[in-house]
């Protein structure tokens, strides 16, 4: 008598055993790197080739970010500073110190030093840091106390959800424009601020700033 079944399919319950396996375990792979820090990114701190410590430079000494971020008002991106930048004070600050040679080689080679990048939105967000800043939204909304941190972390989700509880209500982000970069900043009169931020919005809502048209269309 004529088999009912081809001979493979003995091997179908193995073969599923096997397929349950490999998806349970890509399943739990996902799963564990999508919600690690590393890639949500909240509390992610890497360890960089030098050992910046931001509450140093920013809040002790008051160095403006623009010092060092320079164009962060101009332009869409934040850049990072190069050699150069670092070797205009560290030609005569600690110009031996040998936690600083990467920087002196880089310096002297044009090689750039390899920072490990920190803060990132998913590819498809398009953030521009001209617009934001010079609408009164500081640094520390988005990056978190950065002038008190030793070690630079991933302070805030940055997701979409973030980004939209600042959007419908920006009144409770925004300050006066001369005090963005001051990072200790808050207001002296709470009320009065307040005001002054609901009507500001309203005036953008209004009119727009031209450097905002390529997003608010």
């Amino acid at each position: 008598m004529a088999n009912l079944f081809p001979k493979w399919s003995n091997t179908v319950p193995l073969r599923l055993v096997l397929a349950v396996m490999v998806l349970g375990v890509t399943a739990v792979a996902g799963v564990t790197y999508y919600l690690t820090p590393k890639y949500s990114r909240v509390g992610y701190a890497p360890k960089q080739p030098v050992a910046y410590n931001h509450y140093l430079h920013a809040e002790q000494l008051g160095i403006d970010c623009r010092y060092c971020h320079s164009y962060v008002d101009e332009s869409g991106h934040a850049n990072v500073p190069d050699a150069g930048t670092c070797m205009n004070c560290h030609s005569q600050v600690k110009k031996d110190s040998p936690l600083l040679e990467p920087i002196r080689t880089s310096y002297e080679t044009g090689e750039p030093v390899e920072w490990v990048r920190i803060h990132k939105v998913p590819d498809y967000v398009y953030f521009n840091h001209a617009v934001h800043v010079n609408r009164g939204v500081s640094c520390v909304e988005c990056h978190g106390e950065i002038n008190k941190m030793e070690v630079v972390h991933h302070s805030e989700p940055l997701s979409m959800a973030f980004c939209l509880d600042c959007h419908r209500n920006p009144e409770d982000k925004i300050r006066p424009l001369d005090e963005v970069y001051n990072l200790n900043w808050t207001p002296e009169n709470e009320a009065a601020h307040a005001e002054w931020a609901k009507e500001a919005v309203i005036n953008w809502n209004v009119n727009p700033p031209q450097s905002c048209s390529g997003c608010h269309r």
